[in-house]
């Protein structure tokens, strides 16, 4: 394992103070890692060292630990915020060269606060991890959490609750709200500075571009549209897609309020304090869209000297973003009934199919699972359709086998999420673990299920979900 594992100065220090501040962790009172990712350990070379670090009670030697500054869009409304729960701790290359972030997240009160007492507790922290690994088994770019942590601390929020945290790994924690705080707070050379090391870190092909914004702002619309198809494909609610939320990796990213649906409906919301349903699973990609408008308003000073050339720039970029997510979604949504090579004319069929789960309220995922054995009677003139189509490409046979690589055969289940976090919270780990097991291979028609695949009982209260602040 790495001996200087976090004793380089993190790249990002190399950006202007305004974007930063020095802040080690808050100690903890009895740091006990109850979970430990060891493949990611493995797969990045990173040694597992003492609890105390993990938990933010000790420091690696050498090591500069920093809280990031950045903005934000939050239901539409600017604010400036930064990490008031989160510490870098630095920044690791494995041996093959990936450059990552090592966040704690609940590490205790920052100068970003505002007020609240910047820890975490064992349920949210929990779903971070179970819902990031779901989506890594899913093939979806994703954070990860590389351990959770017992604080050995009581947390008050509407009750007293156990204080925990998680150690999260991501390509970077830049995010559109960065560019806007930079742009907001600070001018145009720190927003050129950030703008360069954002293409320098994740998009270096870019780096010789002669107009680099425009090509930055056109590769963020690619990613995103990209990530957001795939979201969709899984049924994947993501619940809280404040411009802060969105990062420029292209990953996804907090994992609060999310969810996945059971029944098939665009209009499914389970965040508690989303009321108006901004963030429902169907408005996901004009959300996406939108907040990719207020990225380009942030670097119009580097797109163009000339506003109004800037802005008509910039529109050139954003409208190129429906066709984008349009492409990824049909190129999805056909794998999913096994065809390989998607045309325009598969937009009729496909569409067709969403809309009777919509109106008979079928379950999303076990839907297409389905498929593979049979099609309802219900719709036996569009299976016709979809066996035609499928003749075209070796024939249904085939393309059901082909279906079983990307459709999932569990989820995390609402209903059983909230009953493996209840038990945690009552020190009990075992559902936990095991369930963790089975969504880090969703794909695997022969693993145990333990109930992912099932839809909630009849009955079952419907999901709520919660920022975890």
């Amino acid at each position: 394992m790495s001996i200087d594992f976090l004793q380089q100065r993190a790249s990002y220090l190399g950006l202007p103070e305004e974007l930063w501040v020095e802040q080690k962790p808050v100690p903890v009172a009895d740091p006990r890692v109850i979970y430990w990712n060891e493949a990611l350990a493995t797969e990045l070379n990173i040694p597992r060292l003492d609890d105390a670090v993990w938990g933010g009670s000790e420091v690696v030697e050498g090591s500069t630990p920093f809280s990031q500054a950045y903005a934000g869009h939050q239901f539409g409304g600017f604010t400036i915020l930064g990490d008031g729960r989160a510490v870098v701790l630095g920044e690791h290359i494995s041996p093959e060269g990936r450059r990552v972030d090592i966040q704690l997240k609940g590490s205790g009160r920052t100068p970003f606060s505002r007020g609240g007492d910047g820890r975490a507790t064992l349920g949210p922290m929990l779903r971070e991890v179970l819902i990031s690994e779901a989506m890594h088994g899913l093939g979806i770019p994703t954070t990860r959490c590389l351990a959770a942590v017992n604080t050995g601390e009581t947390v008050m929020r509407e009750r007293p609750l156990t204080g925990a945290l998680v150690v999260r790994v991501a390509e970077s924690h830049l995010r559109v709200g960065t560019f806007e705080f930079a742009a907001q707070q600070e001018g145009k050379e720190t927003l050129e500075k950030l703008l360069m090391y954002a293409i320098q870190r994740h998009m270096p092909n870019l780096v010789e571009e002669e107009r680099p914004a425009v090509s930055f702002l056109q590769e963020c619309c690619r990613r995103q549209a990209e990530l957001i198809a795939k979201w969709m494909s899984v049924g994947f609610v993501h619940g809280v897609m404040n411009t802060d939320n969105m990062a420029i990796s292209g990953e996804t990213i907090d994992y609060g309020p999310c969810a996945f649906l059971d029944e098939a409906n665009p209009e499914a919301v389970f965040s508690s304090i989303d009321r108006q349903g901004r963030y429902a699973f169907g408005n996901q990609p004009q959300i996406g869209h939108w907040n990719l408008a207020v990225l380009a308003s942030s670097l119009l000073p580097l797109i163009d000297i000339n506003t109004g050339e800037a802005e008509n720039i910039a529109t050139e970029v954003l409208n190129l973003f429906p066709s984008y997510f349009h492409l990824a979604w049909r190129r999805e949504m056909a794998a999913k009934f096994g065809i390989q090579d998607p045309r325009d004319e598969d937009d009729g069929f496909i569409s067709d199919f969403l809309s009777y789960l919509q109106q008979e309220k079928k379950d999303y995922t076990q839907s297409f699972v389905d498929l593979e054995h049979g099609v309802p009677k219900e719709v036996e003139g569009w299976g016709t359709r979809w066996a035609a189509r499928c003749a075209e490409e070796g024939g249904i046979a085939k393309a059901r086998e082909r279906m079983k690589q990307v459709n999932p055969v569990v989820i995390p289940r609402n209903y059983k999420v909230e009953e493996i976090l209840e038990q945690a919270e009552n020190g009990d780990l075992t559902s936990f673990n095991a369930i963790l097991k089975e969504l880090q291979h969703p794909y695997d028609r022969s693993r145990p299920r333990n109930g992912l695949d099932q839809p909630p009982p009849l009955g079952t209260p419907k999901t709520v979900t919660y920022c975890g602040t």
